[in-house]
């Protein structure tokens, strides 16, 4: 079975009628979108970054904020969407500017819980620049708390990963923390 068949299964277990106008094509484009959304499950590290790792003698703390992602809940297949602010303290080495938000979307763009999301990224950013330390902020607001369950329409969440020298060490963390928006 293929995923437009998947969803025609899916819309149909609704009591729709799958002949109406409206719902005509709409198995194939939702086959494409969730695609599109799962997309990272397709993507690698190596690819996205794409050899930008650069040299620098600037190993002062590098921030790239709010750069806006878009995931999946694990649980409800619902989407969650927000803002991740990445650090890291380069190691003699950066990474294109652009990649972060690439790696940021690697991983949004793949059933997650923020929790992980967090921990990739910042790992992520690790391994491919062998900083001293990465932290990664993500805010983002939960459909499966928005659309059902408790329905609380303000509700935010913000969880935080904090790798090598911005784990072990107050003031870079504090430098970190300090130079991000709150929610």
């Amino acid at each position: 079975m293929n995923n437009a068949e998947v969803y025609s299964h899916l819309i149909a277990s609704t009591g729709e009628d799958l002949n109406r106008a409206g719902l005509l094509d709409t198995p194939e484009r939702a086959a494409k979108a969730f695609s599109f959304l799962t997309q990272g499950y397709h993507q690698s590290l190596e690819e996205i970054t794409n050899g930008a790792i650069f040299p620098t003698d600037n190993n002062e703390l590098i921030l790239v904020k709010n750069i806006e992602f878009y995931s999946m809940c694990e649980h409800h297949m619902l989407p969650f969407y927000g803002v991740a602010h990445v650090a890291y303290l380069p190691n003699d080495k950066v990474i294109g500017l652009s990649k972060m938000a690439r790696i940021v979307d690697m991983y949004a763009r793949r059933l997650q819980i923020q929790e992980n999301l967090t921990k990739q990224v910042a790992q992520a950013v690790m391994d491919m620049t062998e900083a001293r330390g990465c932290a990664v902020v993500m805010d983002a607001a939960h459909m499966c708390m928005m659309m059902r369950g408790v329905m609380k329409q303000q509700s935010s969440t913000r969880s935080i990963s904090l790798l090598g020298e911005f784990k072990d060490n107050a003031q870079a963390r504090q430098e970190f923390l300090m130079a991000i928006p709150n929610p």
